[in-house]
């Protein structure tokens, strides 16, 4: 088969990216198509092969100001000639589906998200934006939506990274989904040795939706400590903690001294709403429990009371509860790593790679 891979933008290494590469390893003579691309940015792997942009790659500063450029990628994704392909997955969280297939080609599309500053995060986006943007989104915004689930119709079959992405996709595009979870590197933690120590860990970017916040503010109700693993945006306003003594900010780390944090914290918080979440499957992988917010992709990546807990209200009284509720367990739960290494085979690459391989050979038997 001849196969090109559609990704949203090549600008970062991320989620996305993890999962591309993953799909170079099953195609390694795929195409891959984007819209903006960063050479710099990208693993060897990715640039080892051929990448082609649309128009939306030459615009002035696209490399940083890509998704300014949101209202001019349908059109751009039109103009791609992909009618000597027999595969096309497309990977989308930004505009990548609606390229035009010929008509004997098999489009899988890979949906890590449909777009969130369209559909339910678009309230969100639009109050935290200028009043410039706002004034185009206004107005934009009902055409990008109208084409996003138009663009739908030329999927033969989505694929959702976990239930609560599938449940998205069948509210927004009225289609089903097959679930395949994203591959995570669970090897590089299969080693690591738990010694839990006195404190709980927030790891990920200080960004609002990721609710660092909440982490912070329960421990510091549950008199508990906490160390906050990540950079971003709302670092400022989560140092205001510090003054209480019980936090402690270690800022951006390496593989190494993450392994050394999950080792020792007595349980991961995941407080956010996630599509997916590796990072709970990464600590699940270390053998460290987490304490989640119930809803999303954690309710796919956690097994509640084998690999951790779950807490019901997006508040910090009710992380505050879960924390203490935690603390209460008898000794050793939760301390069988067999029961945790069981759990995250689901996520590994392998069984990314036997999903995809089955999904398209079944097409091929047709």
């Amino acid at each position: 088969m001849k196969v090109a891979i559609v990704h949203y933008w090549l600008v970062n290494m991320r989620g996305g990216e993890k999962v591309l590469e993953a799909l170079l390893d099953i195609f390694p003579q795929a195409d891959i198509y984007t819209h903006v691309y960063n050479p710099l940015a990208m693993s060897e792997k990715i640039r080892s092969h051929n990448v082609y942009t649309t128009k939306i790659n030459k615009l002035p500063f696209a490399k940083k100001m890509y998704q300014k450029y949101m209202p001019l990628m349908p059109n751009a994704l039109k103009e791609l000639d992909l009618g000597s392909y027999d595969l096309i997955i497309s990977s989308e969280s930004g505009p990548a589906k609606g390229v035009v297939p010929n008509p004997d080609a098999y489009h899988i599309c890979y949906c890590h998200s449909p777009m969130r500053y369209l559909w339910d995060m678009y309230h969100e986006y639009f109050r935290g934006a200028s009043g410039f943007v706002r004034f185009f989104m206004k107005r934009l915004v009902p055409s990008l939506r109208l084409w996003d689930v138009m663009s739908a119709n030329l999927v033969d079959c989505f694929v959702a990274n976990s239930n609560y992405v599938a449940k998205r996709i069948g509210r927004y595009y009225n289609r089903p989904a097959k679930i395949i979870f994203p591959p995570v590197a669970i090897e590089k933690f299969a080693k690591v040795e738990r010694n839990p120590k006195d404190y709980y860990l927030f790891f990920g970017q200080l960004v609002g939706y990721k609710r660092a916040d909440l982490a912070l503010e329960a421990c510091v109700k549950a008199g508990k400590k906490i160390v906050v693993v990540g950079e971003g945006g709302s670092a400022k306003e989560c140092k205001k903690y510090e003054k209480t003594g019980l936090v402690n900010f270690a800022g951006r780390v390496n593989d190494e001294e993450i392994s050394k944090y999950l080792s020792e914290a007595k349980a991961l918080l995941f407080p956010g709403v996630e599509d997916f979440g590796i990072i709970p499957v990464e600590a699940n992988a270390a053998g460290c429990p987490v304490i989640a917010f119930r809803k999303g992709g954690a309710l796919d990546s956690i097994k509640e009371g084998v690999t951790g807990m779950f807490f019901d209200e997006q508040t910090a009284e009710s992380l505050a509860k879960a924390i203490e509720a935690f603390e209460k367990l008898p000794e050793g739960t939760f301390s069988n790593r067999k029961d945790f290494s069981d759990h995250v085979a689901q996520f590994s690459q392998a069984a990314f790679t036997e999903k995809i391989k089955a999904l398209v050979n079944e097409k091929k038997r047709y």
